[in-house]
């Protein structure tokens, strides 16, 4: 799941270069039935594997089904 999240974080940066990567204070990521190697912070290992910088922090939501609506705010 990181490795496919951490594509349109990449994709993010390379269309829109003014963009700071700097200035990003957190990437937050809905995921559903965490389990195994999947269970972990997806949303943090997505923004290491895109490249961006340590200081962007992840957080990873959790509620099955509702997970990319709450991630959403």
């Amino acid at each position: 799941a990181d490795d496919l999240a951490a594509i349109p974080l990449r994709e993010l940066l390379v269309r829109n270069p003014r963009l700071d990567a700097e200035c990003i204070d957190d990437v937050i990521l809905g995921c559903a039935n965490q389990a195994g190697e999947d269970n972990r912070n997806v949303a943090r290992m997505a923004t290491l594997l895109a490249g961006l910088p340590q200081s962007v922090s992840g957080t990873t939501i959790n509620r099955l089904c509702g997970s990319g609506l709450d991630a959403l705010g």
